[in-house]
């Protein structure tokens, strides 16, 4: 009965995991998130519902937790946030030394740095330089690098106990 269970489980599996490993590529990190994402997901739903050892339900907020920060890595929200605080005229002009390729030019038209900065005050005391809009996208560079560095540091504080 057992050998009968498990292998319509694992029919099961094979048919939940398809539209993740249909969609795979092996040129970007993109790819090794999601199917990350997909299993901490199924996970943190199997030991919320069934877990059976006293943190479950802790592990699997923490799980989420990761989802959640895997998804922010995934749309590159920090490393774009500081978008959000200003417009931009961007062109691309013709290179006069080079003719098929072309210079991009930005141009601000407004801009609500000084908003972006007092978020990340520490930061911004780190990497401030003349050009507000070089500093808000290196804040917003190093924004992203902490959010993977979060990312990997609770997978690698939890990931052994979790499956255990």
């Amino acid at each position: 009965m057992y050998k009968i269970k498990q292998f319509f489980r694992r029919i099961y599996n094979l048919y939940r995991w398809f539209p993740i490993i249909w969609k795979d590529q092996d040129w970007d990190h993109y790819y090794i998130f999601e199917v990350l994402k997909f299993k901490l997901k199924n996970q943190a739903e199997y030991i919320s519902k069934r877990g059976n050892h006293l943190s479950a339900k802790r592990d699997a907020e923490i799980m989420m937790l990761c989802v959640r920060l895997i998804e922010k890595v995934q749309d590159e929200y920090y490393g774009c946030e500081y978008q959000d605080y200003c417009k931009l005229n961007i062109k691309f002009v013709d290179s006069k030394s080079h003719p098929d390729m072309h210079k991009i030019e930005i141009e601000t038209l407004s801009e609500r740095y000084d908003e972006y900065f007092k978020k990340y005050p520490r930061i911004y005391n780190q990497v401030k330089i003349e050009d507000k809009h070089r500093t808000a996208f290196y804040i917003a560079r190093e924004n992203e690098k902490r959010a993977h560095k979060l990312l990997f540091k609770i997978l690698e504080q939890n990931i052994e106990r979790w499956w255990d």
